[in-house]
């Protein structure tokens, strides 16, 4: 049995999101914001019947103006409208697997069904709308608009008004609602409220390990030795463990010498005791006693320590990500414990145990992430395999996270990512998807290449807000160059600045357009830059008469074609167009017909879109045909002037002659090495008095300060 899939409508950013999980291990990705932790949260308000602590802004908030509208006007709803929070579970069972606490949940006998539908509501119901409206309007007509001379918002009047009488209109109930085959979803007309007796504890058992730890919070913080004692608990009706019994004994034999002892310790203050009267003759003596309880000693009488160099030192003193690290695998496996019911061999574990584990990455290196990563796995199997004196469970795992390092680690299938599609709506996506996405393609070889590339070198990419894909080594080393010139030249503009906003590089050459149906995936503003590649053919002179692409300038209109498989693919239909077409095509497109928003699978310019393909176009009089000599053309002065300098050139005297060579000859002729000739700019870039780099003494390319202006707008 396993839970297939999760649905959250109106839950704080969750206006409806539908969560498919992994059999095993689900791990949710996604930037600030996007509700990982509203996931969390839902799942233990209504699971673990925390359901009270709901408050006004939980929930979704156009669900919030749609309650406001419906009791400001007649009352009513819309019928396909949700009227509160849910939350849906589809569970998924098999012959293998027990019925007897899900057969309540069953709502038809068709064999070709296996799921059913259990579904927790905190809802307005019908006959509390009425009476919602009613004491609103009189709480406004009598308390607020009395006071005419200063009358407050009527919405925010409202918001207040509901907050503080949330429990009296609003109910939680619990109800199977059949899971229609055919339709593959829930049919909400059919449908039973489920009472007390049905015990949801034994169909679901929810735990979590939250990201704000205790050890997070204090130096002197004993959260380990606490969880010893936690963890002991669990275990200690382990009857066969000869430990457990030499621990007891041990206490009891210390409590006989304490006592003992206390006799002297409290004698005196026993004796002041008699004289104010408290004790007389023939009463009953005072007499304090050492009463050793197995949890409370461990929990107060117990540090976990770490040794160096053969001293022990406290747990405060080592560092934050260990103490993270240990506190989280002491939680994991108290938590399996309570699971599996070790404290009660009696217990019946939960058809599904759910474990959701917030943030682990809190404090740790990246080292150590990965580490965390490449273990759990194991360290989850072993806690819920069968054995003959505990018993066995069927777990299931979600780990939310921030840490690139631990999406690089993990399979791609399991990942899971959280996207912000509006302010109010977020929703899910598997990367699994992407390999439908890819499915046409032959052998599947760009999914296989993207697979990799993308979780082992470019993980952040998940957490970005956008996206910058460049040509080569000299875009990479510069970019962050010219996004501070920009930003500095631009700071007064009104948008964000480039080098503050969560801007994620990512080196993708010529072939930027096999990520085309990554980014529609992910949604994510995106830049490509990329080179004109201008080329023509010329006749190899052998008996076959073979063509052979050479470059060529593109000032001269001597290419043909260009050679870049992404300008190909998004501006010439994927080559459809002629090559004798090709380039003209190119230099006639105006700025935004280089912007494309993705629609039914196909990208399609439009101005509004979230893609921009930024490649060379003329400057002054000039056609560049790639980054270094559009560079060279806008910025010949300034290597005429630190030419002895620029340790990546060769062949400096050309510089010079500018009626002898131009931009593209001094590329082609004194380029010696790109990665030095662009660290090169940097070393000669100028400085504003010490206080850093401005890089007044040279210009950005129009087609990349286009685009990273592009990019720079909040959109």
């Amino acid at each position: 049995m396993k839970l297939t899939q999760l649905r959250v409508h109106n839950y704080r950013v969750f206006k409806e999101i539908n969560v498919s999980l992994k059999d095993f291990l689900s791990l949710v990705v996604g930037k600030n914001n996007t509700g990982k932790t509203s996931l969390l949260t839902v799942l233990n308000k209504f699971i673990n019947c925390s359901s009270a602590s709901f408050g006004y802004n939980d929930f979704n908030f156009e669900f919030q103006s749609k309650l406001y509208q419906a009791i400001e006007k007649d009352g009513r709803w819309e019928t396909e409208d949700h009227k509160g929070i849910e939350l849906y579970l589809f569970i998924q069972y098999d012959d293998n697997d027990s019925y007897a606490n899900i057969c309540d949940l069953m709502m038809d006998l068709d064999p070709e069904n296996n799921i059913v539908v259990l579904k927790f509501e905190y809802i307005l119901p019908d006959d509390q709308i009425e009476k919602l409206q009613q004491d609103w309007q009189e709480y406004w007509q009598k308390t607020v608009k009395k006071n005419k001379d200063s009358e407050p918002s009527k919405e925010i009047c409202f918001e207040a008004f509901v907050q503080s009488r949330l429990s009296r209109y609003f109910k939680t109930q619990k109800k199977a609602v059949r899971y229609d085959v055919e339709k593959g979803d829930v049919d909400e007309e059919d449908y039973k409220i489920l009472d007390r007796s049905v015990k949801i504890d034994k169909i679901v058992c929810f735990n979590y390990i939250s990201a704000r730890r205790d050890s997070d919070n204090k130096e002197n913080d004993t959260s380990l030795s606490t969880l010893s004692g936690k963890y002991y608990e669990r275990m200690k009706n382990d009857m066969e463990n000869p430990v457990i019994d030499s621990f007891e004994d041990a206490l009891s034999s210390t409590d006989a010498s304490f006592t003992e002892i206390y006799d002297e310790l409290f004698g005196n203050v026993i004796g002041k005791v008699k004289k104010f009267g408290g004790v007389r003759k023939n009463d009953t003596i005072i007499k304090i006693v050492s009463t050793l309880s197995q949890k409370e000693f461990l929990k107060g009488n117990t540090k976990v320590m770490y040794e160096a160099e053969k001293h022990n030192l406290p747990e405060s003193y080592n560092g934050l990500g260990y103490m993270n690290l240990i506190s989280m695998i002491f939680e994991i496996e108290t938590i399996l414990c309570d699971m599996r019911g070790d404290s009660d061999p009696g217990t019946t574990p939960a058809d599904i145990n759910l474990l959701f584990i917030e943030e682990p990455e809190a404090h740790t290196h990246p080292q150590m992430q990965y580490i965390f990563i490449n273990n759990i796995k194991n360290l989850l199997f072993e806690g819920v395999s069968d054995s003959e004196d505990k018993n066995g469970i069927h777990l299931q795992t979600i780990i939310s996270t921030h840490s690139s390092h631990i999406v690089s680690q993990s399979d791609f299938e399991d990942i899971i990512y959280f996207y912000r599609e509006t302010p109010t709506s977020v929703i899910s996506k598997n990367l699994e998807g992407l390999e439908i996405a890819y499915k046409n393609e032959k052998n599947n070889t760009t999914y296989k290449f993207l697979k990799q590339y993308l979780t082992l070198n470019y993980s952040e990419i998940f957490f970005a807000n956008k996206i910058i894909m460049y040509e080569g080594d000299t875009e990479r080393i510069l970019l962050p160059a010219m996004m501070k010139k920009i930003d500095q030249e631009r700071h007064n503009e009104g948008n964000v600045d480039l080098l503050s906003q969560n801007i994620t590089l990512v080196a993708a050459g010529a072939s930027a357009h096999l990520f085309d149906k990554f980014i529609a995936f992910l949604g994510i503003k995106t830049l490509i830059i990329t080179d004109i590649d201008a080329v023509k053919e010329k006749i190899i002179e052998d008996k076959n008469g073979r063509f052979k692409k050479s470059e060529c300038k593109v000032r001269t209109r001597e290419g043909e074609y260009t050679s870049n498989a992404a300008l190909n693919h998004f501006f010439l239909n994927g080559g459809a167009i002629t090559k004798a077409q090709g380039l003209e095509h190119l230099y006639k497109l105006t700025s935004k017909q280089k912007i494309f928003k993705n629609e039914n699978e196909k990208w399609v310019a439009d101005p509004e879109g979230i893609l921009r393909v930024a490649f060379q176009t003329e400057e002054g009089a000039y056609y560049p045909r790639s980054f270094e000599d559009a560079f060279i053309e806008l910025n010949r002065d300034m290597l005429i002037e630190n030419q002895d300098k620029f340790q990546g050139l060769k062949n400096k005297p050309y510089i010079s002659k500018k009626d002898d060579y131009d931009a593209y000859d001094l590329a082609e002729k004194c380029i010696n090495s790109k990665t030095s000739f662009a660290m090169d700019i940097l070393i000669n870039s100028t400085s504003d008095s010490g206080k850093g780099w401005d890089y007044t003494n040279w210009q950005i390319p129009q087609y990349i300060e286009e685009g990273l202006l592009w990019l720079r707008k909040d959109n």
